[in-house]
């Protein structure tokens, strides 16, 4: 699924806003995308994976290199690498990271005129069963614009990070003798 849908069969919509975990108050508003996937697997196992940024180009697709520590005003060395573009180093800057629940950063482009919120949001299920959230809103004057160009790419490379890390946290909590019930 590629973010909310309408009747009219839009690709995106615009948000009202955006809740952060915890029910705080709205955040930024603007185009929604998001993928989300079931992983058989400890909170705690997929966060250790996802908070560990020097191992990102083990696993994860979408940034093959990460650099940077995860604290609030931050700023992150991230290789975007999506279908069909060329790579690009980007920083944004680190919002919110909560241990075994969020990582939420801001990037701002085009000097300002596009400007994302990207989460990665955890939510444990039961012991051995999260529910990963990986989205961005994309915001600005241009956002939309930059949505509707570049969204279904954006969606991709969402959901292959997604799977890898459910391969590997999977993978994981196997070798560490747990018993994951989806197939790898």
């Amino acid at each position: 699924m590629l973010g909310p849908k309408t009747n009219q069969g839009a690709m995106f919509t615009a948000g009202a806003g955006f809740k952060f975990k915890g029910g705080g108050a709205s955040g930024p508003s603007g185009v929604r995308i998001e993928h989300r996937i079931g992983v058989q697997a400890p909170i705690e196992t997929v966060w250790d994976i996802l908070y560990d940024l020097e191992r990102w180009h083990e696993w994860n697709p979408l940034y093959p290199q990460a650099e940077g520590k995860l604290r609030i005003g931050g700023q992150l060395a991230l290789t975007l690498a999506l279908e069909g573009e060329k790579p690009q180093v980007i920083r944004p800057t680190v919002l919110e990271w909560v241990p075994n629940d969020q990582i939420h950063w801001r990037l701002k482009m085009m000097g300002g005129l596009i400007s994302t919120t990207r989460f990665l949001e955890l939510e444990k299920l039961e012991v051995a069963s999260t529910i990963f959230s990986n989205g961005e809103l994309i915001g600005g004057l241009l956002g939309p614009t930059a949505a509707r160009r570049m969204g279904r790419k954006i969606y991709r490379g969402f959901e292959a990070m997604s799977q890898a890390l459910k391969a590997r946290a999977e993978a994981q909590w196997r070798a560490e003798g747990g018993t994951p019930t989806s197939a790898a």
